[in-house]
């Protein structure tokens, strides 16, 4: 029995190490989300995972886009979409007017906009994307 015992404490000294390991291994991944979130913050720190077919997807075409082409061609480097009402503040009130900048696929930049957005950034909220966020 005492065996048994010493047993016991032994394999669970192993493999306690690994189990947590693996746990927090699983919180460190990115995580596979199929839907974006609409509050602000959620919003800002899962869209750059997102494509534009996936924004589309979620959103609709963009009430307003603008494309930037290398000059000569047709090839588009980088956009600016508005979309109006999709985004919470934390307290639930919709932002008139979301803002995503674009860098060839992917969001580099996330404005939200009291207003409807044909006066600026003057009166809204800016965020920049993380680093290394946009090579998900």
């Amino acid at each position: 029995m005492r065996f048994f015992m010493k047993f016991l404490a032994l394999v669970g000294l192993v493999l306690t190490p690994i189990l947590f390991t693996r746990l927090a291994m699983a919180e460190d991944m990115p995580s596979q989300q199929t839907e974006i979130p609409t509050v602000e913050r959620d919003f800002v720190n899962a869209i750059n995972g997102f494509d534009k077919a996936k924004i589309i997807a979620q959103f609709g075409e963009p009430t307003k886009a603008d494309d930037v082409k290398i000059k000569g061609t047709n090839k588009v480097v980088a956009s600016i979409w508005q979309y109006h009402f999709i985004n919470t503040n934390v307290d639930g009130v919709y932002y008139e007017t979301t803002e995503l900048d674009f860098i060839d696929d992917k969001v580099v930049t996330v404005v939200f906009l009291n207003n409807d957005g044909a006066e600026g950034t003057n009166d809204g909220q800016k965020y920049e994307m993380p680093a290394g966020k946009a090579d998900m």
